[in-house]
């Protein structure tokens, strides 16, 4: 079959773009003892908010207010995630609601993720039920010989991200031929048709087939024993959230440009780098970046954005690249969030936010980065997630967005019942999101 395409152009990509700025700022407390180096930008930020002062250029010192809980760039976790919660209790009735009511996808799920009691043939038997099922056979149904899935006939599955991002989410084996061929057809279409000169996700943040192809990727968890090497696409992933923490602000990275020769916007300089849906999706479902550093700097990088203290800021998204909107969703400069009012591709603020609902694929993403407890704002939504399980196990949250779970394309996908014509069958989905909220955040 040859290389991979994204192994064929690993050498190029790898090493494009600017050097990454370093922690070259030297922190000490007033009692001489040394932390952690920090960012120029993050040291003067300290320096603003009167939590350290300038010993020369490249060392501050912490005030004693800030030094009494050291390291002060770590994120410091004062109080239990859940706060007077019996977690263990609350999962356990979600999980029994869930083993008896739920299809087999979600079953299957629940016993591999959760509670890791999978066996062999427990796997095998859910397979063949997950298979039968008549939205996974009419996807089989149309799918080319080349294994490309591309057909309007089947609403939400009219893109291959749809498709493939459905049957690793109803934890279809990767080595099933629908997944295989698809997975198969979808790199080698994309490589070969849409990779062209201005769709190139190290040149131009958030853009480009290939990063939606990585995301994909690593959903259905081919990325697993380097079976498809997508490393490059998950540093790019991790380098693009620590970026928003290198500058003063994002209008640094930058320059006016003229689109067709009259409006004038603000686009990213070449080989910059900012955050997206498809890299938090990408680092969600890998785990080759993980570290407690490594996630602790996500974790700060989504605080910084969620501010909304700069009025000019807030839900200001800046442009992909020249003549081109931005196909993953960039993240904003402020106002980052993860309620909403329907399917942006950016998550944002915006003025009827309060009668929004909760994101629950953004959610879990954050979830699974392992950084809701490092993120007040994040460890507050999953609070009133656990707070809306009833006794049943049943998770009642009254804002939840139908279009989000039934639209299965780049940007929502989460329905894995059936249909949501049955009561219970709606619980089943919704509660399900909820126990993997709770269960990630909590890990």
């Amino acid at each position: 079959m040859g290389t991979a395409p994204i192994t064929k152009n690993r050498e190029s990509n790898i090493a494009r773009g600017k050097t990454p700025i370093e922690k070259n700022i030297i922190v000490i407390d007033e009692n001489n003892i040394k932390h952690n180096s920090t960012y120029l930008r993050r040291a003067k930020g300290l320096v603003k908010n009167g939590r350290a002062r300038w010993v020369d250029d490249k060392t501050i010192c912490l005030t004693e207010l800030c030094s009494a809980s050291c390291p002060p760039l770590d994120i410091n976790i004062t109080e239990d995630l859940f706060v007077n919660k019996n977690i263990d209790n609350i999962k356990e009735k979600m999980t029994a609601f869930l083993l008896e009511n739920a299809n087999p996808s979600i079953k299957r799920r629940i016993k591999n993720e959760i509670l890791h009691n999978l066996t062999a043939e427990e796997a095998k038997n859910y397979q063949e039920q997950i298979l039968q099922e008549p939205l996974i056979q009419k996807i089989a149904a149309i799918q080319k010989e080349n294994g490309w899935i591309e057909n309007g006939i089947i609403r939400h599955f009219d893109m291959p991200e749809g498709a493939i991002k459905y049957l690793a989410e109803k934890a279809v084996d990767k080595n099933t031929p629908v997944l295989r061929r698809a997975m198969d057809a979808y790199s080698e279409y994309c490589f070969n048709k849409h990779t062209v000169p201005g769709y190139d996700e190290f040149k131009y943040p958030c853009t480009g087939y290939n990063l939606h192809r990585c995301a994909c990727i690593a959903r259905a968890g081919y990325n697993d024993n380097d079976e498809v090497d997508i490393s490059p696409q998950i540093q790019l992933s991790f380098d693009s959230f620590r970026r928003v923490l290198e500058i003063d602000s994002v209008f640094d990275i930058l320059h006016l440009e003229k689109i067709r020769g009259k409006i004038e916007r603000h686009v990213f300089n070449d080989y910059e780098k900012w955050p997206c849906r498809h890299h938090l999706d990408i680092l969600a479902h890998t785990n080759s970046w993980k570290n407690e550093e490594n996630i602790r700097t996500v974790a700060e990088s989504v605080k910084e954005m969620m501010r909304t203290d700069n009025p000019k800021l807030v839900s200001y998204v800046p442009n992909g690249q020249s003549g081109t909107g931005c196909w993953g969703g960039l993240f904003p400069a402020q106002g980052l969030t993860v309620m909403g009012a329907g399917i942006y591709p950016s998550p944002i603020v915006t003025p009827d936010i309060q009668n929004g609902y909760y994101h629950f694929q953004l959610i879990e993403w954050v979830a699974k980065c392992g950084i809701v407890k490092y993120v007040p704002a994040l460890r507050e939504i999953v609070n009133e997630i656990a707070d809306s399980i009833d006794d049943g196990g049943v998770c009642r949250l009254p804002m939840v967005a139908e279009d989000v779970f039934k639209s299965w394309n780049q940007f929502a996908g989460l329905q894995l019942e059936v249909d949501w014509r049955s009561k219970t069958r709606r619980d089943c989905d919704v509660t399900f999101r909820a126990l993997l909220i709770i269960h990630y955040a909590s890990i």
